[in-house]
């Protein structure tokens, strides 16, 4: 896909086991609020920050391709599929870093959680030297305070609106609201395991091919 020059291109990066909604509404309010380009959703290989994830990686991607097939702007992103070891953030936008050239605006989209965990991850002061930092955030999050660390570190770094993530290629972070939808991945597994419909709860193809496919232990018809 074609990019517009200027424009700035995100990343949203996790396990999708399986992808559903919850994934893919954020993602196009995303697209769309921040006026990115493209917004690359990236399945994780071994996610160092959380449980390994029940599907192989082969097929998470394979349901995450079939999910955003008809969603103009979001595209799937393997990098973190062709490297070995765990799937490093600060790996990938180096990468893609490395990719857009210097002066692209580049975001990395995380969750309210991820954010306030953020001291924990690898080489975490150096992401915003690669990218802005998109933290989303949903009516009825806990709103725990950050801890002293990041605190002093986001204060610098906060900005107001979208618009200024676009004059500069990365160091900033702003917090974004998106849609909050009551669906988890571990529910989802949950009701399918049961030998339960998840139907309307992730794009028809992505239901169809879990389906016919037995997964997450759904009963073949």
């Amino acid at each position: 896909m074609s990019t517009t020059a200027g424009a700035p291109v995100a990343l949203l990066g996790g396990t999708f086991d399986p992808v559903h909604y919850g994934h893919i509404r954020p993602a196009i309010e995303l697209l769309e609020g921040l006026g990115l380009s493209e917004l690359r959703l990236v399945p994780g290989r071994v996610p160092p920050h959380r449980p390994q994830p029940r599907l192989d990686a082969q097929t998470r991607t394979h349901l995450l391709h079939l999910a955003v097939a008809n969603i103009p702007g979001l595209v799937v992103d393997e990098r973190e599929l062709q490297r070995a070891g765990p799937s490093y953030t600060s790996d990938t936008l180096q990468g893609l870093r490395r990719e857009l050239g210097p002066e692209r605006p580049l975001c990395f989209a995380m969750g309210s959680d991820a954010f306030r965990s953020l001291p924990h991850w690898h080489r975490w002061q150096t992401l915003a030297e690669q990218a802005h930092l998109v933290v989303t955030t949903r009516g009825g999050d806990s709103g725990e305070p950050l801890s002293s660390e990041l605190a002093e570190w986001l204060a610098p770094r906060q900005v107001q609106s979208a618009q200024a993530l676009r004059s500069t290629p990365a160091g900033r972070v702003l917090f974004h609201p998106v849609s909050r939808l009551e669906i988890s991945a571990t529910g989802v597994r949950r009701l399918m395991a049961q030998g339960r419909s998840a139907r309307g709860l992730m794009p028809d193809p992505v239901w169809e091919a879990m389906a016919d496919a037995g997964l997450y232990g759904y009963p073949q018809q």
